[in-house]
């Protein structure tokens, strides 16, 4: 599947990439980068794409991003280095255009953060990566629901680290349809459906999956995932 973003149908893929390092103990940015080559999405969101420690380099060198797929790396870091905002990153495929960015501050005990990106069909498309307790999921995804409020056609996506199919994202499944295409994590042997897309209720999920391979089973802890989404107003 490979539409112009402009058109009313694309494909959102959402990733924890563990900072690119797999379960056999190997750092691989390409393997990462073949594994996003071969999902054919148009926008990627990634979690955990920087290391945690100084000044959280990117797990994926930004010349390999554009040597090595059909992708660019969008802007959210707010130093040269990073790939994304609190681990969180979006890469776009060539000639796609985003026209708006924002970072989103969330509670909790640990430092925690969305990026929101805004596209040309209207579309706006915030990646998450929430808290490892109930109590601050709650807090943060209301926070992020909140942000989207007025946005017609809005995408909330990303690991949600909640095992409950219901709670600790109550607000999300109050104004959302949300979409947990399978288990995730942990990859090795995934049990639990961590990596969820919650669509406004103007936009139609028409398809969704785990990518569940040989490799995607080493590459992280987590399984990626992706759904292709129509805007019906646009047909």
């Amino acid at each position: 599947m490979t539409p112009n973003i402009a058109l009313p149908e694309f494909r959102a893929l959402s990733y924890n990439i563990r900072k690119a390092r797999g379960l056999d103990g190997r750092r691989s940015a390409g393997r990462i980068l073949d594994i996003i080559n071969e999902s054919d999405a148009d926008v990627v969101f990634l979690q955990e794409a920087d290391r945690r420690l100084g000044q959280r380099p990117s797990a994926i060198p930004f010349p390999m991003v554009e040597s090595h797929s059909d992708y660019k790396v969008v802007p959210v870091a707010e130093n040269d280095i990073s790939l994304g905002w609190h681990g969180n990153a979006v890469l776009v495929r060539n000639g796609l255009t985003v026209h708006a960015i924002d970072r989103l501050i969330l509670p909790g005990l640990e430092p925690r953060g969305a990026v929101k990106v805004s596209l040309s069909n209207g579309v706006s498309l915030t990646g998450v990566h929430l808290g490892l307790t109930r109590n601050f999921r709650r807090r943060q995804i209301s926070t992020i629901v909140e942000e989207v409020r007025d946005d017609e056609h809005a995408i909330i996506l990303g690991d949600m680290n909640e095992w409950s199919s219901r709670k600790g994202l109550e607000d999300l499944y109050a104004r959302f349809d949300v979409h947990a295409p399978g288990k995730t994590f942990h990859a090795s042997r995934p049990i639990a459906s961590l990596d969820r897309i919650g669509t406004s209720r103007a936009l139609e999920v028409f398809d969704a999956g785990v990518i569940d391979t040989s490799r995607t089973r080493v590459a992280s802890d987590h399984l990626p995932i992706w759904a292709d989404i129509r805007i019906p107003t646009l047909l």
